[in-house]
């Protein structure tokens, strides 16, 4: 769970398959230093908006790179630059019967483009409005004195907005709650995602600068059964940990290993 052994890539994806519009498209995501790149396939052009959207509420990001998506749509200009008489096979459908086969002239369908893009705009103006509400909630968090170090991520549905990630106490907990309601627009708050640990802020603040993983240094008297423990709430989770870090022998760690913590 995060943020315990989830990097930043990770949770963007996740953040992506809880938006109706990203879910299915299985879109890359790679992050370093807290920029990310996002590559794949998507409808059309207006999708990097949302892609863009989505990933700024996680904490962490600071810049998103859309360049590596691949728009699927044709564009207007080409389709109104296409050949008008280049014969049956440019401008008909041919239906078969028999022995013979009869040509039909399909008529363009021109109206039909045009109200779907202008459907996709207003739909994409409506999230940007929503994530505007999730972006003032971030904000709000990351300026308070208690909760700025707390890492949590701030997801928009609809007009409320979900907080997930992890603080130190109740009290904190309600906080950040309090603030997400005080912003204009958000008509609810889910904190069901935010749990509460304490020490949260020192077990999470150091990084791996490659891959965004949580990583712990070993102190003296740690085992991987006590690190397994404070990151997981059970110890024999420390096999998971070995093997993530490739350590053969879990009882042969030292003092000033830095340990990565999968999810």
């Amino acid at each position: 769970m995060w943020p315990f052994g989830k990097n930043t890539a990770d949770r963007v994806k996740d953040a992506f398959k809880e938006q109706a519009m990203l879910k299915d498209l299985d879109l890359q995501v790679q992050e370093k230093g807290g920029n990310v790149t996002v590559m794949g396939m998507v409808p059309n052009s207006h999708y990097e908006t949302v892609v863009k959207v989505v990933a700024e509420g996680i904490n962490g990001v600071k810049s998103v790179d859309t360049s590596g998506l691949i728009a699927q749509e044709v564009p207007q200009q080409a389709q109104a630059e296409a050949p008008q008489d280049a014969g049956p096979s440019a401008s008909a459908n041919t239906v078969s019967s028999g022995p013979a086969s009869v040509q039909t002239e399909i008529a363009p369908t021109s109206s039909s483009k045009p109200a779907a893009a202008s459907s996709m705009d207003a739909e994409i103006k409506e999230m940007e409005d929503r994530s505007k509400i999730a972006k003032a909630v971030h904000q709000a968090i990351r300026n308070n004195g208690e909760l700025k170090d707390d890492p949590i991520d701030v997801l928009q549905s609809g007009k409320s907005v979900i907080l997930r990630g992890v603080v130190d106490s109740e009290h904190e907990q309600r906080l950040a709650e309090k603030l997400a309601r005080e912003v204009a627009g958000v008509s609810g708050v889910d904190i069901s995602g935010l749990r509460v640990a304490e020490g949260a802020k020192e077990l999470t603040k150091e990084k791996d600068q490659e891959t965004g993983d949580t990583v712990y240094t070993v102190q003296s008297g740690d085992t991987l059964g006590a690190i397994a423990q404070k990151y997981y709430g059970n110890a024999a989770e420390y096999k998971k940990i070995a093997h993530y870090n490739n350590i053969s022998n879990p009882d042969l760690i030292k003092v000033g290993d830095q340990i990565k913590i999968p999810g």
